[in-house]
C-alpha cells in the first residue's frame, strides 16, 4: 500500500485532491473516499472484528437482535442493507467501515482528541471506483444500469437480497461502497460512506495489500495537527455540525477551548 508522508497543509489538500479531474466531464469528481484516525498505528479492523470470536457467527446473532429489539419503523423498508447501515451508525459491531466522500470529514476524525495530539495521525484515502471495476458481473451489471459509482441499498438487494447471498456472489473476496439511506442529519452533514467486504473475517487493509494500488495511507504528523483542527474549525467542519444536537455542541466547545499542551 502507498504511504504518503505530509509536512504542510498544502501538502495535504495536494495529496488528498490529487487525480480529481475527470476529462470526459471537464469536472473535479475524486473517486477517492477517505477515512482519518487519530493513531497512525492503526488498521481498518472492523467493529466485528475487534469484538473477537467468530466474525461470520457473531455477525448473525448481532444483527438477528438487533433487528428484533429496534423499532419496527428505525428503517425504510425491510431490506437487510438499511439495517445493517442503521446497526453501523448507531454503534454495533458489523463488518461495515465508516467513509466520508469528504477528505475535510475524514480529517475531523483524525483531529478530534486532543489527547492523540502526540502520536501522527492518519488518513486512508480508498479509489472506490476502481475497487467496483473488480466486482463479480452481477454487482457490475447493477452500476452500470444506474450510471453510479456507489451502491444504495435499495441497488444491492437486487443482486444479493441477504448477507449469505451476498457472500456466495464470488469465491474471491471483493469489496463494495454502500451509501446509506439518509436515517438522519449525522448521516447527511459528514457525508457518509461504508465499506462492505464479502468476508467478515478479512480486514480490508489485508484485502489491500492483496490488491496494490488501490490506496494512499496518508501519515499526519503530530505537530501538524493543532494547524489542521484550526483551520476545520475556522471551515465549520466540527462536531456541531457533524454531530448536530446539544451533544455534539457539548464536544466541539469542550474541544474548542481546550489549551494547548
Amino acid at each position: 500500500m502507498e504511504q504518503v508522508d505530509v509536512r504542510s497543509w498544502r501538502d495535504l489538500q495536494d495529496v488528498v485532491f490529487t487525480d480529481s479531474w475527470v476529462e470526459a466531464l471537464g469536472r473535479f469528481r475524486s473517486p477517492f473516499a477517505f477515512r482519518g484516525g487519530g493513531d497512525a498505528r492503526s488498521d481498518l479492523r472492523t467493529g466485528l472484528r475487534k469484538l473477537g470470536g467468530s466474525p461470520a457467527r457473531q455477525e448473525g446473532h448481532l444483527l438477528r437482535n438487533f433487528r428484533k429489539y429496534a423499532h419496527r419503523d428505525a428503517v425504510p423498508g425491510d431490506s437487510v442493507w438499511n439495517w445493517l447501515a442503521l446497526a453501523q451508525h448507531h454503534g454495533l459491531p458489523t463488518r461495515l467501515l465508516d467513509w466520508s466522500f469528504s477528505p475535510n470529514v475524514a480529517l475531523h476524525f483524525a483531529t478530534d482528541n486532543t489527547d492523540r495530539y502526540d502520536v501522527d495521525g492518519v488518513l486512508w484515502c480508498i479509489d472506490y471506483v476502481r475497487i467496483h471495476e473488480m466486482l463479480p458481473e452481477a454487482l457490475r451489471s447493477v452500476l452500470s444500469r444506474e450510471g453510479s459509482q456507489v451502491f444504495t441499498a435499495e441497488m444491492l438487494h437486487r443482486a444479493a437480497p441477504t448477507l449469505e447471498r451476498f457472500d456466495a456472489l464470488s469465491r474471491e473476496a471483493f469489496v463494495l461502497f454502500l451509501e446509506p439511506p439518509s436515517l438522519d442529519d449525522r448521516i447527511v452533514n459528514q457525508f457518509a460512506l461504508f465499506s462492505l467486504i464479502s468476508d467478515p473475517s478479512l480486514q480490508l487493509d489485508q484485502w489491500l495489500e492483496r490488491n496494490p494500488g488501490l490506496c494512499r495511507r496518508v501519515v499526519i504528523p503530530a505537530s501538524l495537527k493543532w494547524e489542521i483542527r484550526d483551520k476545520l474549525d475556522q471551515a465549520n467542519v466540527t462536531e456541531r455540525v457533524l454531530f448536530p444536537g446539544l451533544d455534539g455542541l457539548s464536544r466541539w466547545l469542550k474541544r474548542y477551548y481546550t489549551p494547548t499542551r
